[in-house]
C-alpha cells in the first residue's frame, strides 16, 4: 500500500498540481486510515469499516470540516486506485460528507488594509514585505501563486501578472499603480539572480510558509485582530463587488472554476445593496 500511497501523492503533485499543504494533509489522512485498517486487521475494507472509522473520528472530537476533508481524501484515493489498478471495492462510494456550517470569509476594511501596508515601514525587508501585501491585495493572488512568481511574470507595461493557479491553469491578472510602485521599489533594492520575484533571508525563493510568517508579523505590528494571506484575497473580492464589479469578472479575476465559489462574497455586500435599494426603489 505504501507504493500506491506514494503514487497517489505524486499524482496529486504532478498531474493535479495540488499545493504542498494539501498533499501533506492528504498523506496524514491516508496514514491514519491505514493505521486503523492495520489495527483492525482489515485487508479489504468496505463501507461498514469506513463508517466505523468515521465514528471513531467523531468520538475523538474532530470537526465536521476535518472529517469532510478526510472523506474527500479517501474518495480521491480509491478513485485513483480504481482507475490505475481496477480496484473492485470502494469503501467510500456510499459515504456522504457531513453538512458543513456556512462560514463567511473574513475580510479587511479599507482602513485596515492601509494600516497593514503602513506597518511594513522601518524594517530590513520593508520593501519586500510592502510589495507582497500590495500585490496580494491588488491582484487577489493565492499565496501559492505569489510564491511561484518569477520576475519575468510581471508586465510593468500593462500592469499585469501571469500566474499559475490550481491545476496549473494560467491566467493574467491586473494590478494597480500602488502595487506597481511597491514592486518597482522592491526590485530596485538589489539584483534577483535566482529569477524568483520574492526571496527569503537566505536568498532563495520565498515559500508559502514564509509568506504566512511575514503577514503574521505585519498583522501584529498593525494591531489587527485576525489576518491571513487569504484574507487579502477575500478583501479585494469583497471591495470589488461593493463598488459594482460584475460577479463574472470577479470570478475570472480570482480564477474560480465555479461561479458558486465567487457568490459567497455577495453575502458580504448586503450593506451596499441595501443602500442602493433605499436610493433607487420608489417605495423604499
Amino acid at each position: 500500500m505504501n507504493s500506491k500511497l506514494n503514487d497517489f501523492l505524486k499524482h496529486l503533485s504532478v498531474e493535479r498540481a495540488y499545493s504542498t499543504h494539501t498533499i501533506r494533509n492528504y498523506r496524514t489522512d491516508l496514514i491514519d486510515w491505514f493505521s486503523f485498517l492495520e489495527e483492525k486487521k482489515i485487508k479489504s475494507p468496505d463501507h461498514h469499516n469506513m463508517r466505523e472509522y468515521l465514528g471513531i473520528l467523531t468520538e475523538k472530537g474532530l470537526s465536521k470540516r476535518t472529517i469532510a476533508r478526510k472523506i474527500a481524501c479517501l474518495r480521491s484515493f480509491y478513485k485513483f486506485l480504481s482507475l490505475r489498478w481496477k480496484a473492485e471495492r470502494n469503501p467510500v462510494e456510499t459515504i456522504s460528507s457531513p453538512r458543513l456550517p456556512h462560514r463567511l470569509p473574513h475580510f479587511l476594511q479599507i482602513e485596515e488594509i492601509e494600516r497593514l501596508i503602513n506597518a511594513t515601514e522601518n524594517d530590513r525587508f520593508s520593501l519586500r514585505n510592502r510589495a507582497i501585501i500590495e500585490l496580494l491585495y491588488s491582484s487577489g493572488l493565492r499565496v501559492s501563486e505569489l510564491s511561484g512568481l518569477n520576475i519575468e511574470d510581471i508586465d510593468f507595461g500593462n500592469n499585469t501578472v501571469r500566474c499559475f493557479g490550481k491545476g496549473k491553469k494560467e491566467r493574467i491578472v491586473p494590478f494597480g499603480s500602488l502595487a506597481k510602485e511597491a514592486l518597482e521599489a522592491h526590485l530596485r533594492k538589489g539584483s534577483k539572480e535566482s529569477g524568483a520575484l520574492f526571496l527569503n533571508r537566505l536568498g532563495k525563493r520565498l515559500k508559502t510558509g514564509g509568506v504566512w510568517v511575514i503577514i503574521e508579523k505585519e498583522r501584529l505590528k498593525a494591531g489587527l485582530f485576525h489576518l491571513s494571506p487569504h484574507s487579502l484575497r477575500h478583501s479585494v473580492a469583497t471591495h470589488l463587488l461593493e463598488r459594482g464589479a460584475d460577479i463574472r469578472s470577479v470570478q475570472e479575476f480570482l480564477g474560480h472554476k465555479r461561479l458558486s465559489t465567487t457568490q459567497i462574497y455577495t453575502h458580504l455586500t448586503t450593506k451596499r445593496l441595501k443602500e442602493v435599494y433605499d436610493k433607487a426603489h420608489p417605495r423604499a
